[in-house]
């Protein structure tokens, strides 16, 4: 299956299941992480960056009767005094934890009779018609805006300090990954982005050709054990690595290693959701911001990926000119693919899922870490804005890089080959890591 067929021949009554089953699974990942602390750390704000957990419960189900109940459903507003408390533009994070928030238990009871109803519109809903309804947009629209606030939630949980409150088995142990350390990406025209994938944001079209010189890439994110060879040479105290504003930036807040990162008794240590313990040498480094990713890569004699060969690189099918949804295909993501949906509170030893490679070797471009490409967020020739400005078109501009590939954070639904993450360049807090290249010809 190509991308232009996906958008054709979809079984109405197999779409309305995987729409159910999306804010299914969404909502059973959001009352983990909003029942395993106590009422107290649910209104408390852990750092000015996030929300109290409240806030994002009850913005969540706001979220969902804006979208599902009235626009779709047309149905009468549950509580339409709320809408500007939850309005995320109308009141920064900073200042939400002195808002008249609902409190845990009204929150929980709201999500739920929302829910309630939408499932009632669900069983409703024709997908086609109206372009929100079209394919079932609406419901992927607000599945993986819950993904994306649970995605948050679990940001918090990482920045909290008090004991472990969440447990997960750790990814399958893999042999020491020895194959080559790096892939080289043809050069030529590819196909970036997509105007069929039904679920796919604004920023994510429309579909259109792009040149890429050729050019080398990691085989797999940069490890802990080679982050800590850039720390240990004097990285962060060596100006050649960083941009003018990269190392203002770290001087001033005295950055000297991966944000949760320290070193005790001669060992380097970190802290991962309530627990201390060895920094794992073989793991994707996660935690550091895209300053630091760049330095790196320039230390290393490298540079980090444009987001057009992060894509083709994860994309491109070099038997036939084709982009393909994922690297390891057109199917959607299994467990032998990707370290995704919450399945793992860490990222897999580098070199995991040989299942989920692209046809040239590249590992781990989906899952694990937000990988930091080089390039500001930009819209693609043709972008139109919908359903609102506020989800893409406000952000564009050099204030923010683009992150690529999803992470163990992330849900399936809010997690493609197209998918496009972006933040402040000195942001630590996400679930960030990154892969270098070099330019190189056939």
């Amino acid at each position: 299956m190509t991308d232009a067929d996906i958008a054709t021949d979809i079984d109405i009554e197999a779409l309305r299941e995987r729409a159910l089953t999306t804010l299914t699974t969404a909502r059973d990942r959001t009352t983990l992480l909003t029942s395993c602390v106590e009422e107290p750390e649910l209104l408390a704000q852990v750092s000015p960056l996030m929300s109290p957990l409240v806030w994002d419960l009850a913005h969540i189900g706001n979220q969902e009767e804006l979208w599902l109940l009235r626009a779709v459903g047309g149905r009468d507003a549950i509580r339409p005094d709320i809408d500007g408390l939850y309005d995320a533009f109308e009141h920064p994070r900073s200042e939400r934890p002195s808002l008249p928030l609902l409190p845990p238990e009204e929150a929980r009871q709201y999500a739920a009779e929302v829910r309630g109803r939408v499932t009632d519109v669900l069983e409703s809903t024709a997908f086609h018609g109206s372009r929100l309804t079209a394919m079932g947009f609406a419901f992927g629209m607000v599945a993986q805006h819950e993904q994306q606030h649970d995605e948050t939630m679990l940001i918090t949980h990482q920045l909290r300090t008090g004991p472990q409150a969440l447990t997960a088995p750790d990814p399958e142990p893999v042999p020491l990954f020895t194959g080559p350390t790096e892939v080289l990406v043809p050069g030529g025209p590819f196909t970036m982005g997509t105007s069929t994938e039904p679920w796919a944001l604004d920023n994510e079209r429309p579909a259109h050709r792009r040149e890429v010189e050729s050019f080398y890439i990691d085989t797999t994110p940069v490890t802990n054990g080679a982050y800590l060879a850039f720390i240990e040479d004097g990285g962060y105290d060596d100006p050649r690595w960083w941009t003018k504003e990269g190392w203002a930036h770290i001087r001033r807040n005295s950055v000297t290693a991966p944000l949760f990162w320290r070193r005790e008794a001669g060992q380097w240590l970190r802290r991962r959701f309530g627990v201390t313990e060895a920094v794992p040498l073989d793991e994707p480094v996660v935690h550091v911001c895209w300053y630091e990713a760049d330095a790196y890569a320039r230390w290393a004699g490298r540079r980090l990926p444009t987001e057009a060969e992060w894509e083709k690189a994860a994309r491109h099918d070099p038997t036939g000119d084709r982009s393909m949804r994922y690297p390891w295909g057109d199917a959607d993501p299994a467990p032998e693919h990707a370290n995704l949906g919450q399945r793992h509170l860490r990222p897999a030893p580098a070199g995991s899922y040989p299942a989920g490679e692209s046809p040239l070797g590249v590992r781990q471009l989906i899952g694990d870490v937000w990988e930091w490409t080089s390039s500001d967020f930009l819209p693609y020739p043709g972008f139109r804005a919908f359903p609102y400005k506020e989800y893409s078109e406000v952000f564009f501009g050099p204030e923010y890089k683009v992150l690529r590939g999803g992470s163990f954070a992330v849900d399936e639904v809010a997690c493609r080959g197209t998918f496009r993450n972006w933040d402040y360049p000195i942001r630590r807090q996400i679930f960030s890591g990154f892969r270098t290249a070099r330019s190189g010809a056939v």
